[in-house]
């Protein structure tokens, strides 16, 4: 898979095992900008010790207010922590010991071959809590199927409606139409979701959209597009927190915060659609919820 990669959309058939780099800057080498308890995904998720996250460097999508970018495409070649399939297993095990309510994989799209891999050496040496898929949702339905069986609970953003907007920030026109199969794969795969008594999530699928400023009428049609397709058997985590930091110039629009108008109308909707899930306080709103990449926690020779 390595030698002729296709497990994004991109499709981009680089050979990686050579060095050569396709659109998300990865080779074959596994690099964890992070590896930590992190207490602030959904509260089914995070509990009270924290979801064990999980952060791969490089991604599929080029979104221009990403606040992981110092670990996300070419800029990143070198950022982060090498390490190799037996290293990321004993990464898992690690945040379990440190007390994981699960296994957070943050961005892993471009390291599903390693993943899977991963995952069973991680289950044969002990590893119990469930796995979560946390990703951009522009995902390739065929790398999810090889996934099939090791995830238990998918975590995919649904961006954009529009593919204007999907291009202008994210490089990916073809993002809408991706994300719905995706996200249709994924729901297939999980059912619907299961608490358990302790209120963790211990199966099923939370899509999250981060609300971007202006694009009110983007967000009330990706809302409009979970109901129709998936309503009640998926969790939706609607997000505020988006917070300017990074270089925007020439998307002048984008430098500024949501307002409390934008975010209360899509709640609104939300409810009105009668979609389960999250909203945020206005407390979410700061860059203090960035982590630190600086390659902790990684287990690697």
């Amino acid at each position: 898979m390595l030698k002729h990669c296709t497990l994004c959309p991109r499709d981009c058939g680089v050979d990686r095992t050579s060095g050569e780099l396709g659109f998300c800057g990865a080779d074959d080498t596994i690099r964890i900008g992070l590896a930590s308890l992190h207490k602030w995904e959904e509260p089914c998720l995070s509990g009270t010790n924290g979801a064990g996250t999980v952060f791969f460097c490089h991604c599929s999508l080029r979104c221009v207010f990403c606040q992981n970018h110092d670990i996300s495409g070419h800029a990143a070649a070198e950022a982060g922590i090498a390490t190799d399939i037996s290293g990321l297993a004993d990464t898992f095990l690690s945040l379990e010991q440190q007390g994981a309510h699960n296994i957070d994989l943050v961005t892993p799209t471009q390291y599903a071959y390693h993943l899977s891999h991963a995952i069973p050496l991680a289950r044969s040496r002990g590893l119990s809590i469930p796995i979560i898929y946390n990703c951009g949702g522009y995902e390739s339905v065929e790398t999810l199927r090889m996934l099939d069986g090791m995830i238990d609970i998918y975590l995919p953003d649904f961006k954009y409606f529009s593919s204007y907007y999907a291009q202008r920030y994210s490089s990916a026109p073809d993002y809408y139409d991706v994300a719905v199969e995706a996200i249709e794969e994924m729901v297939r795969q999980t059912d619907i979701p299961v608490m358990d008594a302790d209120g963790f999530l211990r199966s099923g699928t939370i899509i999250r959209h981060l609300m971007l400023p202006g694009l009110s009428g983007d967000t009330a049609q990706v809302l409009r597009c979970i109901s129709s397709h998936w309503g009640s058997r998926v969790l939706v985590s609607l997000m505020r927190q988006f917070t300017p930091c990074t270089d925007l110039t020439g998307y002048p629009e984008l430098e500024r915060r949501l307002t409390d108008a934008e975010y209360e109308d899509a709640c609104f909707l939300m409810d009105m659609l009668g979609l389960e899930g999250w909203t945020q306080d206005a407390e979410s709103i700061s860059e203090s919820f960035i982590p630190h990449f600086d390659g902790s926690g990684v287990c690697h020779d």
